[in-house]
């Protein structure tokens, strides 16, 4: 395609006419940026009246704007992102115009208080590690893997932090017992030769507020790939025996071909028995060994 007319579509975009407002109103472009300076989708922006009453609110698009047209008048502006420090501003609008908001930038929020240093278990019996998957293109079916033991190892820095996971791949369960013994064969994770899936994660990363991004490495069906845990951690409580308990969130996607589970047997009728992803939910409850 010419550069000329590349160029001639940019300007005609650039400058083309705003929508006109309707009579007796006025409008707000608003933008939003994360702490380096680059447009954040998806933010959550709240526009309140003087009295405090919400009168709209809106998500930010892919290049991190939103604009909301209002009654002439002023407004206080509340933005917030998970993870992000929440910013509050005021704003004026005046009837007939456009006013142009200074960019806001969200900054990431702090770190709440986490775990003491040292070894952590993971209690099986108040965790679950779950699976979806979706069936003919149609819907998900659900599983769980009931047998799995692992443990935390908190260093002074968050980010000097591990985890072991290791699952016990015949303990697959999606309440449908011919479902599962399927999912056990050959055809798909072979237990009998790959009796255990593993996690090894030795990289945190804080995502700002209670977010942190866990790297490491999953050994399943015999290939191990990179994978990162996108984890909420839930925080620090007491048990009914007195023991202290931590807790955490996590969620990833898996490709089925990464780890050559590439059962094709309906494929060659022209139907996806299975996704070619797998959604994996992890709620996880630590304590301290005694």
């Amino acid at each position: 395609m010419p550069l000329t007319f590349l160029h001639r579509l940019r300007d005609r975009t650039l400058h083309s006419p705003q929508p006109s407002l309707p009579r007796g109103a006025g409008a707000l472009d608003l933008c939003v940026n994360d702490p380096v300076g680059l447009p954040m989708a998806g933010v959550e922006i709240s526009v309140l009246d003087s009295g405090g009453r919400e009168v709209t609110q809106g998500r930010t698009d892919p290049n991190g704007r939103l604009t909301v047209t209002l009654p002439p008048g002023g407004y206080r502006l509340v933005v917030t992102s998970d993870g992000f420090s929440p910013v509050r501003c005021e704003a004026e609008v005046m009837a007939g115009e456009r006013t142009v908001q200074r960019p806001v930038t969200l900054e990431l929020a702090p770190a709440v208080p986490l775990p003491a240093p040292g070894q952590w278990r993971i209690d099986p019996d108040h965790s679950a590690i779950r699976f979806a998957a979706r069936h003919i293109g149609l819907a998900d079916i659900y599983g769980r893997f009931n047998t799995f033991e692992g443990g935390l190892w908190i260093g002074e820095r968050m980010q000097d932090s591990r985890v072991e996971v290791t699952i016990d791949a015949a303990s697959l369960d999606t309440g449908v017992r011919m479902r599962d013994e399927h999912l056990r064969s050959a055809e798909f994770l072979d237990v009998a030769r790959f009796p255990y899936l593993q996690f090894a994660g030795d990289k945190f990363v804080h995502k700002g507020g209670s977010r942190w991004a866990v790297q490491g490495v999953l050994h399943l069906h015999g290939v191990s790939r990179n994978v990162q845990l996108d984890t909420r951690y839930l925080g620090i409580g007491t048990g009914m025996a007195g023991e202290t308990r931590t807790a955490c969130r996590a969620v990833t996607e898996l490709h089925r071909e990464d780890f050559t589970l590439d059962w094709r047997k309906m494929l060659a009728r022209g139907i996806a028995a299975i996704g070619a992803t797998i959604r994996i939910d992890l709620d996880i409850q630590a304590v301290r060994p005694e």
